[in-house]
């Protein structure tokens, strides 16, 4: 029985909090349309070899670990 209550008590939870951003919504709408997303873009930056080279060894690094390739103890 408690369980249930915790339940019903996050699903009012959840819809209490739906309907208030609706509300919001409609508010904006209301007072000359949707606000608009400040464009924010990324600041372009040159091509660097470097650093290429580096994300490519990580990657690497990264995929022999996932496969297994090296062994945890030395056996030689």
């Amino acid at each position: 029985m408690d369980d249930q209550k915790k339940i019903s008590a996050a699903i009012a939870a959840v819809m209490h909090y739906i309907q208030e951003e609706e509300a919001i919504l409609m508010q904006q709408a209301a007072m000359g349309g949707m606000p608009q997303a400040p464009s924010v873009s990324a600041p372009a930056t040159a091509f660097s070899p470097w650093s290429m080279n580096g994300r490519q060894t990580q990657m690497q690094m990264r995929n022999l670990m996932q496969m297994r390739t090296f062994q945890r103890g030395s056996r030689f």
